[in-house]
């Protein structure tokens, strides 16, 4: 058998040559988006330095050119997923754009009340958020096809829940949280009996499984380019012409006019009556180059090599007695989603971060899958053909040594030096020297990590939404108390987090707020301190956004009182 070539399909990408914090990047975060070959970012450079020009009814060389190889991008899409006609190809921003349009065009024309619309509990924010404007602007019916105990789609439910009253069936190909494949070729077949559209998010299928539009028999077909190793901006809807025809433009402007007067304005035809203005022109480019170089490859040869990667995942996660697998049915696009016991997986994450390895946590927009299965997110490890079974077992041997605390000092005392003590918490002064006398950004965040150990017990009865705070990745309540005596306004605030680093982050919080007259709070200045503990500058978005909600909220409550 001859040995898949990942070296030399390795030594295409730059960017799986760089360090993260002077390690070797290991980039498993392919769900989200894939990184870029040379091809695809000389294909990019190579127009802008030699051929740019705006496309279509240029006279002119370079508009020649640059129309050519725009429409030569759209070719290679209709040939990659085997359409009928360039008129079925769309192009726009990705896969969220292209579900919208569909609901505001062809949808909003034909839905009324009365009418159903069917999704999964697996979709994406994408494949759900359109549909429930629909409804409510239509008066529809969303329906939601249910999970079986396995995490895969419960047929039957969907058996029961199709009806004559059915007027679209919109699926994910591949759901980004669990990897599981869906039999979307049955399911468009069974809709097709009541004479339902099909909606199909190709989204993470599109660079993982083969896709023949024509055999799949589907009415629409979405992708982003960026999942498929191409530049962001860029993605396809596929439609049937007969229906693309009948469907009225979404927006308006330039080129997707033919003449247009005072009295009236006749539309362009396809695929130009969906492509209002100047389109993104390096990006369609760049997908038709991602394409070209991904069919380089031996398709079966790639998903082999997939399978094997994630089946060498699964191995390793197993011999880890902490780590809670969410299961996932085959077959499966490669990616492995996980918790981990006592963690939060943000912490994991980053951790796994300080050593090279990018993976994804949080809920992943999909909210109600993980409301379903009782999580608010998970840690993800997604695959591609340029990812090793090396890396694997270096990002299993790195999260192993974490857990085993001897990667980081996460099991061991915050301090050996004696701290004064406010309001139970520490002295803010003793607390900043303690953490600023760190060796660099890492061990000061493992020590803000077990620092979350002095968090003062929040009671359960202020578990409320009422006291949760918004904008946090994590689980966040917040709630406080005032002193109540005769012009004494101090205020206790009172945190508690299922993250270690935002528990951590809290007890700074704490010790620089808590005893403070309202007065006091607002007329404070934290960024100080943030910025000389390298907060700003350090923590990932996500965390730096949440320990600022949190701040922000208790700015709030000192300026309500």
């Amino acid at each position: 058998m001859t040995t898949f070539p990942v070296e030399k399909i390795r030594a295409d990408f730059p960017i799986l040559k760089e360090k993260i914090r002077n390690k070797p990047l290991v980039y498993l975060d392919n769900a989200a988006t894939c990184q870029k070959p040379q091809a695809v970012i000389d294909s990019i450079s190579h127009l802008y330095m030699h051929e740019y020009a705006n496309v279509h009814r240029g006279v002119h060389t370079l508009s020649v050119k640059a129309t050519d190889r725009y429409e030569g991008a759209r070719e290679k899409v209709k040939n990659f997923i085997n359409a009928k006609s360039t008129k079925e190809i769309i192009f726009v921003k990705g896969t969220t754009e292209a579900i919208n349009l569909i609901a505001q065009t062809f949808a909003k024309a034909n839905i009324k009340k009365g009418d159903e619309i069917l999704i999964t509990a697996m979709e994406h924010h994408s494949n759900i958020v359109p549909w429930q404007m629909l409804a409510e602007q239509t008066g529809a019916t969303l329906k939601v096809i249910p999970l079986t105990s396995h995490n895969q789609l419960d047929m039957k439910a969907f058996d029961q829940l199709l009806s004559h009253n059915t007027k679209i069936v919109s699926i994910c190909h591949a759901s980004n949280s669990l990897g599981s494949i869906n039999p979307v070729k049955e399911i468009i077949q069974k809709a097709k009996s009541v004479n339902a559209i099909t909606v199909i998010d190709g989204a993470q299928a599109i660079a993982h499984l083969p896709v023949d539009v024509k055999s799949l028999d589907c009415d629409f077909y979405c992708f982003s380019g960026h999942k498929i190793f191409g530049p962001t901006g860029i993605g396809v809807l596929y439609g049937k012409e007969k229906l693309l025809n009948a469907m009225p433009p979404w927006q308006c402007g330039g080129e997707m006019i033919q003449r247009v007067s005072f009295e009236g304005t006749t539309y362009n035809t396809l695929p130009f009556k969906f492509e209002a203005g100047t389109p993104n022109i390096a990006g369609a480019i760049g997908l038709g180059a991602a394409i070209t170089f991904i069919q380089q490859w031996d398709e079966k040869a790639r998903q082999q090599h997939e399978e094997t990667l994630l089946a060498l995942a699964h191995f390793r996660a197993a011999q880890i007695p902490q780590l809670n697998i969410i299961q996932q049915c085959q077959p499966a696009v490669s990616l492995l989603a996980f918790n981990i016991n006592g963690y939060h997986a943000s912490d994991i994450g980053t951790l796994l971060d300080q050593q090279g390895f990018a993976v994804r946590t949080g809920h992943h927009c999909t909210m109600p899958l993980m409301q379903h299965l009782g999580l608010d997110g998970s840690l993800r490890m997604s695959f591609a053909f340029y990812n090793t079974e090396d890396e694997i077992h270096r990002c299993f041997d790195c999260l192993q040594s974490i857990l085993s605390g001897t990667a980081s000092t996460l099991e061991k005392p915050f301090s050996n030096i004696e701290m004064e003590t406010k309001n139970g918490l520490p002295h803010i002064q003793h607390l900043t020297d303690t953490l600023l006398s760190k060796k660099g950004w890492e061990d000061r965040y493992r020590s803000i990590m077990q620092l979350g150990k002095k968090l003062p017990d929040y009671s359960e009865e202020y578990r409320t939404d009422e006291n949760l705070v918004p904008g946090c990745d994590s689980t966040v309540w917040l709630y406080y108390d005032k002193i109540n005596q005769p012009g004494d306004d101090t205020l206790i605030f009172s945190i508690d987090s299922n993250a270690r680093i935002i528990k951590g982050l809290s007890v700074i919080l704490l010790s620089y707020y808590n005893g403070k007259t309202a007065t006091e709070i607002k007329d404070s200045n934290i960024q100080d301190l943030f910025n000389a503990l390298g907060l700003s500058k350090h923590l990932s978005p996500s965390r730096n956004n949440g320990l600022l909600a949190i701040h922000q909220r208790i700015i709030d409550i000192a300026e309500e009182q």
